[in-house]
């Protein structure tokens, strides 16, 4: 269910959590008609987190704009893969051939191993 914009600025002040008025904002803005970039700049965020916010909103409703936690976000390794991505990381930067490790490169390693 799509709520109207009055609902949202509503919701927004309900809220105490500052990051999701903005959210709730950019909401009745965008379903006002706004284009995201026109609500980037008057709520002064970056477009990329307003379309997230709408993108989040149209796919999990209220949900989708709730902010998780760091323990929600991160990875869940094991102790054994942690040592074993530990060795990796200090291995790579020990490395004479130069080059640099990226974290896409440690990103790749986790996921080709651990997933």
């Amino acid at each position: 269910m799509i709520l109207q914009p009055s609902e949202f600025i509503k919701l927004s002040k309900q809220t105490k959590n500052p990051r999701k008025k903005v959210r709730m904002l950019a909401l009745a803005h965008f379903f006002e008609g706004k284009s995201r970039y026109q609500i980037a700049e008057y709520l002064k965020v970056s477009r990329t987190s307003v379309n997230k916010w709408v993108k989040d909103y149209l796919d999990n409703g209220l949900e989708g704009l709730e902010e998780l936690t760091r323990s929600d976000r991160s990875c869940k390794l094991g102790d054994a893969q942690l040592k074993q991505l530990k060795a990796y990381v200090l291995g790579s930067i020990d490395r004479t051939q130069g080059g640099r490790l990226t974290l896409e490169d440690i990103q790749q390693y986790i996921s080709e191993l651990f997933t």
